[in-house]
């Protein structure tokens, strides 16, 4: 009988990563989405691939290019939890780590009524009661963490990345640490904590009236954090670093904090105009100051 391995899949096809389911059957609290899962091109920042009605979320390994760092970064692409920006908050992402000797694993959570989302129709948040992209991101890091000797990567170098609604489950990810769904096998009964945190621009964690979301309750377990905002972001208002940051002071937890005056919002790498590009710089610096990458 023909074995093939976790990292194998992820190699087939002449190269081509393979999406791999991140449960043994259906996903906890399963709805079907409205319309089969699709993707399409969506204006913006040189046009990037927007994938909608994602109901079977899926991850997708991307192996270190030269030496291998051992340390691992899940992506939580942005979207507003509605959408998904698969390449410019994923695949380029991934080749920017990959390139640093860092395994990328590209997360492809549910969407729409994933976790918590702008309703156009009454203007205001919307929170489900089930947050599908949360059991997601959970099951995503245990998955990861339980396969680390297959994947190559150290256990306790597994570190999240997110993007505006991506960087909100950085957040939940960082502090919610009891499972979000019924455990479903072995690999549930691992840590889902990360043992650091990326988040750009991120969004949902500054209420109305400037108020921090109560559902995040940080406290020293939290890893560190890295913060990173422009000061004109159109989408999701400074503040949601702002009080972030002031949370993770609060509780003693090791943050870095960069807000930039220009940027705007979802610019992933493609900004060539303002310093805030310079911010890839930024976080690999950092990653060597807290030990997950080596210093030159």
């Amino acid at each position: 009988m023909l074995k093939i391995t976790f990292l194998a899949l992820a190699l087939l096809a002449g190269g081509v990563q393979a999406q791999t389911p991140i449960w043994p059957g259906a996903a906890p609290d399963a709805i079907a989405a409205p319309k089969p899962e699709s993707s399409a091109r969506a204006e913006g920042h040189g046009g990037w691939t927007k994938v909608s009605d994602v109901s079977v979320p899926t991850m997708t390994v991307y192996p270190p290019q030269g030496d291998n760092s051992g340390a691992v970064v899940v992506v939580f692409p942005g979207g507003g939890f509605k959408v998904l920006a698969m390449d410019l908050e994923g695949t380029e992402i991934c080749d920017w780590l990959t390139a640093r000797g860092i395994t990328c694993v590209l997360l492809k959570y549910r969407v729409p009524n994933g976790n918590h989302y702008w309703d156009e129709k009454c203007n205001c948040h919307i929170t489900p009661k089930v947050p599908r992209a949360l059991q997601d991101a959970q099951r995503t890091i245990r998955l990861v963490r339980s396969r680390a000797r297959e994947l190559n990567i150290d256990p306790a170098r597994i570190g999240v990345i997110g993007f505006s609604a991506g960087g909100y489950l950085v957040a939940q990810t960082s502090n919610i640490f009891t499972p979000a769904y019924k455990p479903v096998d072995a690999v549930d009964r691992i840590s889902s904590r990360p043992d650091f945190a990326i988040a750009l621009y991120p969004g949902h964690l500054c209420r109305p009236g400037g108020k921090f979301d109560g559902s995040i309750r940080v406290t020293a377990n939290t890893p560190p954090t890295f913060l990173l905002q422009a000061w004109d972001d159109p989408v999701d208002p400074v503040c949601n670093s702002l009080l972030y940051a002031e949370a993770l002071d609060h509780a003693g937890v090791p943050a870095e904090v960069h807000l930039f005056a220009k940027g705007g919002h979802a610019f992933g790498l493609r900004d060539k105009e303002h310093p805030i590009s310079s911010w890839p710089s930024l976080v690999e610096n950092w990653l060597k100051d807290i030990g997950v990458l080596k210093a030159l």
